[in-house]
């Protein structure tokens, strides 16, 4: 039985496309719904780093900027040791909707796991994808 590959959401939002770009690439709007803190060098190649209070980071490497169109990073597996060098490639493709943003998210790159570490990682990211695009919608509304 093939494992689902791939995370997918969309959001509806009320904001235009720069705003959601805004919170999607700049430190002080990945530091607010995304981690605790961010440090963002947004160039292709460039890393954005998160930091939470718990004493969890993560390191994003850019892979695909069109602004304000669409950010994809990659970024170490939930669940693997660290130094694992398997990834899975983040996209964000933002998409004029009247006066708001069509907001697609998808996370791609689960099918290269194990069985175990298949689960873990994959359902651990559809819980957190929830988590954090919620923390997302929260920011853009003025609620964070």
């Amino acid at each position: 039985m093939a494992f689902p590959n791939r995370i997918e959401r969309t959001l509806e939002l009320s904001q235009p496309p720069e705003r959601v770009w805004t919170a999607l690439t700049t430190a002080e709007g990945l530091g607010t719904w995304f981690g605790n803190s961010a440090e963002v060098d947004l160039r292709v190649g460039g890393l954005i780093k998160l930091a939470w209070t718990s004493g969890d980071t993560a390191t994003l490497a850019i892979e695909r900027l069109e602004p304000p169109r669409v950010l994809g990073y990659t970024w170490a597996i939930y669940g693997l040791p660290e130094g694992d060098p398997r990834r899975t490639y983040v996209e964000f493709t933002l998409e004029p909707a009247g006066d708001g943003t069509t907001l697609t998210m998808v996370e791609s790159g689960f099918a290269q796991l194990p069985d175990d570490a298949h689960k873990t990682a994959f359902d651990g990211n559809t819980g957190g994808w929830t988590n954090e695009l919620g923390e997302l919608v929260a920011y853009l509304d003025g609620r964070l």
